[in-house]
Formats: C-alpha cells, sequence, structure tokens
C-alpha cells in the first residue's frame, strides 16, 4: 500500500524560478516539518538487515544538498554522511561512478565501510572513509548520488529543485568564503568550468526521472522556521520536449 503524504498546506512555485533545460518544474509543493519528511524517507528504505538504508541526497551544486542532508542527520540517531566531493577528489569531473559505486558496494556488503579512494593513495592524501558496522541510515551527499550507475544500491532518492540563478550564487559564493578554489576570480572559473561538465551529465543522466521525492532547496518566505516543501517524484516531462530541448552550453 503507497501511503500518501499529509502535508500541512500546499504554496506554488513562483514565476520567476527558472530551471537548466530538461529538468520539469515543480508546480505546487507540499509543506512539512523535516520529521515528517524523514518519516516518508524511513518508508522508502525500509529496514534493511546487516547493512545500513542508503539514501542519495542529489541536485545541482549549491542546490541545498548538503543543508538538507545535515537536517536529516540531525533527526536521524547515528545516521552518517558519505559526501560525494571526498569520494570523488582529484577524479576527472563527473567521471567518478565506478569510486562511488565501489564504496556503496562495500556499504552493502559489510554493512560498514573503510574505503581510501584511488586518488587519494595518488596524491598523497591519508586516511581513509569509514562508517561503523551498526550505522542506521547513510546519507550520500553530492552532485550525482543518485547517478544512474548506483540506482540499483540506493534505498531512496532525493533530487533537490533549486532556481539555477540561486544556486550558482550560493555555490560561488560558498567557494569564495571556503578558498576552495582559489580567490574570486579563481573561484568564479572553476565554476563555469564544472558547469560545463555538470550541465551535460545531468541533462543525459536525468536522475529527477528515477527519484522518489523531490525536495525544494528554495527559501520561499511562506516557509516558516523548521518546515521544508517537497512532493513525491519523480518528474518527467513530454518526451519530444526531453530529447529536443535538454541541454544547452554554460556560455555565461
Amino acid at each position: 500500500m503507497v501511503l500518501v503524504p499529509t502535508f500541512s498546506r500546499v504554496i506554488h512555485t513562483p514565476a520567476t524560478i527558472t530551471l537548466q533545460p530538461c529538468e520539469p518544474a515543480v508546480a505546487a509543493w507540499g509543506i512539512t516539518t523535516p520529521d515528517e519528511l524523514l518519516q516518508r524517507i524511513r518508508i522508502l528504505t525500509g529496514t534493511p538487515q546487516r547493512r545500513p538504508a542508503v539514501v542519495a541526497v542529489d541536485g545541482r551544486s549549491g542546490s541545498g544538498k548538503t543543508t538538507l542532508a545535515t537536517r536529516l542527520q540531525a533527526r536521524e540517531q547515528g545516521a552518517a554522511i558519505l559526501h560525494v566531493d571526498d569520494l570523488s577528489w582529484n577524479e576527472p569531473l563527473y567521471g567518478w561512478d565506478q569510486v562511488l559505486r565501489q564504496a556503496l558496494r562495500q556499504l552493502q556488503g559489510t554493512g560498514e565501510l573503510d574505503f581510501t579512494p584511488p586518488t587519494w593513495q595518488r596524491h598523497g592524501r591519508a586516511g581513509s572513509l569509514r562508517i561503523p558496522a551498526g550505522t542506521p541510515m547513510v546519507i550520500v551527499e553530492g552532485t550525482g548520488s543518485g547517478m544512474r550507475a548506483v540506482a540499483d544500491l540506493v534505498d531512496a532518492h532525493l533530487w533537490v529543485q533549486t532556481d539555477e540563478n540561486t544556486a550558482e550564487e550560493r555555490g560561488i559564493g560558498r567557494d569564495i568564503r571556503a578558498g576552495t578554489n582559489g580567490n574570486e576570480v579563481e573561484s568564479i572559473a572553476f565554476w563555469k568550468a564544472w558547469m560545463r561538465a555538470e550541465r551535460p551529465f545531468f541533462a543525459a543522466d536525468k536522475p529527477w526521472e528515477r527519484a522518489d521525492m523531490i525536495v525544494s532547496g528554495e527559501a520561499f518566505p511562506e516557509l516558516t522556521e523548521g518546515e521544508i516543501a517537497w512532493v513525491d517524484g519523480p518528474l518527467s516531462g513530454p518526451r519530444e520536449w526531453r530529447s529536443r530541448y535538454c541541454f544547452h552550453p554554460y556560455q555565461t
């Protein structure tokens, strides 16, 4: 039996929201608390035996994935977050499917993780990614976490949908503050290079068409503190629209 979520109310997506080509927009969002969202996730994952439930929190760069993953972790006792950025460190952009698959297969097979990505060894990064046995839930957070290549290793797949200009402003601002990719000029250049890889990847992979839930990364003014906007997935547009208008290069 499929349970219909109970929303406290519904809000509509503003006309000013702009998404990248190919991604269908959610017209209206249901509003609940994060705890109610987590309950829906638990229904989707069930209770796997001798291994953690694996929840992919996917979305475009700057969409709000880390914020969502952190909110979920805070409400699921003992949950761990596995960041795709750690797995993909120094890998070719969106060429880390085998690395992610290896890590998730280890989790599925042994119920724990002690994994050193190959590039860590090649570039002198010490340590490994560790998740202890008995962890009830692993939230895999990052762009591409729900990619088609690992769909069979994920119990619940969330896609975070956010206005592309908002995501870009957030992402570049975050990188500048952290200094991860250099100064302001270098951070903007890195963002543009990343987008030239990210856009065609998502246009081809279309993770929203497999997502169990679509979660808004927008700070809608109608939301009060402690509320979250989401709907059940998946999302798909008309076949002709999907095939003909799915991608344009990142040029700005």
